[in-house]
């Protein structure tokens, strides 16, 4: 009887947890862009610069995702349970700590801080989920939802903040997050159980330092060389981070705990499935930002009707999130991915004809058809990198899956916009170095701010148009691939086997 009893409360027990787990994550994945709709409203208050601006944006992004790897691999040793209560408090802290800011440097700071903490969340969140469902189809679905709650939160982001500074200051987009955290910490110990790894191994403390430090000085070189134009020190700060990157890559080959396992790279489906994972985030955050300042900036719109128009795309990819586990077993991941790639290059597109006179229905067109690769996308690459390991390495496999996630939501912001941000210094008024600021300016002459608006613009359509052919490029690379006879051949991205496992039979 007790068996029985111990049996069937088990499912109840899974999907009681599968909810805790995902208040963190929704959270973690909405502050990559809830301020999205946000900037200009702390522009008008704090007066950040716009290399300022930018770490706002994206120093929480580059925190997640240079330490994310790091963090699965301590879960894994030390426990995912314990890392996900201190992870959970230290994101409370700096939440409350980033809404009272009074200035743009303590907000960096605490926006850092939210980035490290939610390093410890996303990893072992995804580890314990599959700890949850042993059973290989509904671990399938839950992780189908997992990554519907996460990309529900990028796709909401926007929406919140935009409404809750319909009503409140800024700060508020911050504090949104504390009773979601309590509510966490109260109920985790009780639904969940602590999870570690049969096997441990050391921390690589070198390899972590060299990914975050090589991350963030590359980035660096690129933001000031796109805000300031050529100088020696950007060059250099650049070409030292890539040199420390490389360094970082070559190094995980010899250590016996790399934290990142590029073995799984020689998988032609794991590979398309891990670059899918940074590509899209990139446009969609990339394009998010921007299309928030040319609704609110450009076109005039509050910042409640510009969220209002963001629902339809955060609805469609919401959805396409949740069905996308019956889908792939339809068509299989292979064509899955092909699918979504497609669909967000012509998504992208179709941002090209909006003008500083009107393109609200192009704008909205484009997150419906987008938000269809983008829910695929986030939901294949979550399933393909938690099954791609045995299960005592699922924290550092989920790390992957989100690191590329995480790293694509900074690098959108950091590449893309200011591949907009250079556009508008070179073809704009040169009255300030952004659109926002530009409008502050006091006397700003109609003329002015008609070559303002339509530099931004212009930096807006040259943003999508490279992001647009780069999933057109990738989907014609997966096409090419990917697809071919598949008899007689099993696919390691639609079978229950690790992926590890069917690299090793290769070899």
């Amino acid at each position: 009887m007790t068996e029985q009893r111990a049996h069937t409360s088990s499912p109840l027990r899974a999907w009681l947890g599968l909810a805790v787990i995902l208040g963190p994550v929704l959270l973690v994945s909405m502050d990559g862009s809830i301020l999205f709709l946000a900037m200009p409203s702390i522009t008008e208050a704090i007066s950040p610069t716009a290399d300022q601006a930018l770490w706002i944006l994206d120093i929480y992004g580059f925190a997640v995702g240079s330490l994310l790897v790091a963090f699965g691999s301590i879960g894994d040793r030390y426990g995912r349970l314990k890392l996900l209560m201190i992870g959970a408090t230290v994101f409370g802290i700096g939440s409350a700590g980033a809404a009272f800011a009074p200035n743009p440097e303590l907000l960096i700071a605490c926006r850092a801080l939210m980035g490290v903490a939610g390093a410890t969340l996303l990893p072992s969140a995804l580890a314990v989920l599959s700890e949850l469902f042993p059973d290989p189809k509904q671990r399938a679905r839950a992780i189908g939802i997992f990554a519907a709650a996460f990309a529900a939160g990028f796709a909401v982001g926007p929406i919140v903040g935009g409404t809750l500074l319909g009503q409140f200051w800024w700060g508020s987009v911050f504090l949104v997050n504390l009773p979601v955290i309590v509510v966490f910490l109260v109920l985790a110990p009780v639904l969940l159980r602590e999870v570690r790894a049969t096997r441990t191994g050391r921390i690589d403390l070198l390899s972590v330092l060299a990914s975050a430090g090589g991350l963030l000085l590359t980035i660096y070189g690129i933001k000031h060389l796109a805000a300031d134009g050529f100088s020696v020190l950007p060059v250099v700060t650049g070409l030292l981070g890539l040199a420390i990157l490389t360094f970082f890559a070559l190094r995980q080959r010899h250590l016996e705990h790399p934290l990142i396992d590029f073995s799984l790279f020689r998988d032609r489906t794991f590979t398309i499935a891990a670059v899918t994972g940074l590509l899209p985030l990139a446009a969609w955050s990339a394009t998010a930002y921007l299309s928030g300042i040319y609704l609110q900036s450009v076109l005039g719109l509050s910042v409640l009707h510009a969220a209002l128009l963001a629902l339809p795309g955060a609805a469609v990819l919401t959805v396409t999130c949740i069905v996308t586990p019956a889908f792939v077993e339809r068509i299989g991941k292979k064509s899955a991915l092909i699918t979504c790639h497609f669909a967000i290059a012509g998504g992208l597109l179709l941002l090209l004809p909006t003008t500083i006179t009107g393109g609200v229905g192009w704008y909205v067109a484009s997150t419906m058809i987008a938000g269809v690769g983008y829910g695929i996308s986030f939901s294949v690459v979550a399933d393909t990198a938690v099954g791609a390991v045995p299960a005592e390495r699922a924290g550092s496999a989920g790390a992957i899956a989100e690191t590329s996630n995480e790293i694509g939501n900074a690098l959108g912001i950091a590449i893309l916009g200011s591949l907009a941000a250079l556009i508008f210094r070179t073809q704009g008024p040169d009255l300030a170095p952004t659109l926002d600021e530009t409008l502050q300016l006091p006397d700003l002459v109609p003329a002015a701010l008609r070559d303002a608006e339509d530099a931004f613009v212009t930096g807006l359509h040259a943003a999508a148009l490279v992001a647009g052919l780069l999933h057109a490029a990738l989907g014609a690379v997966a096409l090419r691939w990917l697809s071919g006879p598949t008899t007689g051949e099993p696919d390691s991205s639609t079978t229950d086997e690790p992926a590890g496992e069917h690299l090793a039979g290769k070899a």
